[in-house]
């Protein structure tokens, strides 16, 4: 059967695309690949990137993300007024909500310190979320 991924971003859907581009590059072929965005300029990248269908706003999290078996994003979008205050408190609550398996990028937020984790590049975030996804989907 068929999995369903949610990539979640927003503000200019940079991170998000890579996502997409990576999982689509990397993974089988039967997977359903979702963006998810706080804009529809971040939404618009994804399907860019190769995301089957792509939707931005707050309702859109509420309504699509219990769809998801996997979400893969920023850590921001489980963080009320993350990405300049575009992440809302219901979009994050949508985002934690969801019963699907969460994989967090831990990239910096202004009003957020993450402790004890190694500076990495976001590439090297986006390869280790790639095998944490391939662990998911075996699941």
């Amino acid at each position: 059967m068929a999995k369903t991924v949610f990539v979640v971003d927003g503000m200019g859907g940079g991170i998000g695309s890579q996502i997409v581009a990576r999982i689509r590059k990397e993974s089988r072929a039967d997977l359903v690949l979702v963006g998810i965005a706080t804009n529809a300029v971040a939404a618009q990248r994804m399907v860019e990137a190769g995301a089957s269908r792509a939707a931005s706003g707050e309702n859109a999290f509420r309504v699509s993300l219990p769809e998801a078996d996997v979400v893969i994003g920023p850590i921001g979008i489980v963080l009320p007024n993350s990405m300049m205050g575009e992440l809302t408190a219901a979009m994050a609550e949508a985002v934690l909500a969801s019963r699907a398996k969460k994989i967090l990028l831990p990239l910096a937020q202004s009003h957020v310190c993450l402790v004890g984790l190694a500076m990495r590049n976001v590439g090297e975030l986006i390869d280790e979320a790639m095998v944490l996804l391939s662990r998911a989907l075996e699941e």
